[in-house]
């Protein structure tokens, strides 16, 4: 049931944000882990695909918020204080989701 793919898709969607949250922001670990959580919602866009799961598709360039066009509104983000994190949060989606896709 837990393959190594398993494990390290959502090692990198969960453990590896909380690791980042709490050794960069320590005083606001919980609020910029929460952003990274908040980040998952782009996997909403996973609904509108028939069937909505498949373990063996590769989002990047399927799903419309995985796109490289939303990768690129997302480093846009990265140049505006208020959503620099959570553009950063969303691009460390995408990596995930791209290295799942060669895994």
């Amino acid at each position: 049931m837990f393959t190594t793919k398993f494990i390290l898709h959502y090692g990198l969607h969960f453990v590896v944000p909380l690791l980042f949250s709490y050794f960069f922001f320590k005083e606001n670990w919980k609020k910029i882990y929460l952003i990274f959580l908040a980040s998952m919602l782009i996997d909403l866009d996973h609904l509108l695909a028939n069937p909505i799961f498949d373990s063996n598709r590769c989002s990047i360039n399927f799903h419309p918020l995985h796109t490289y066009y939303a990768a690129g509104m997302y480093v846009i983000g990265l140049f505006y204080r208020r959503t620099h994190i959570l553009a950063f949060a969303l691009l460390f989606h995408l990596l995930t989701d791209f290295i799942d896709c060669y895994f």
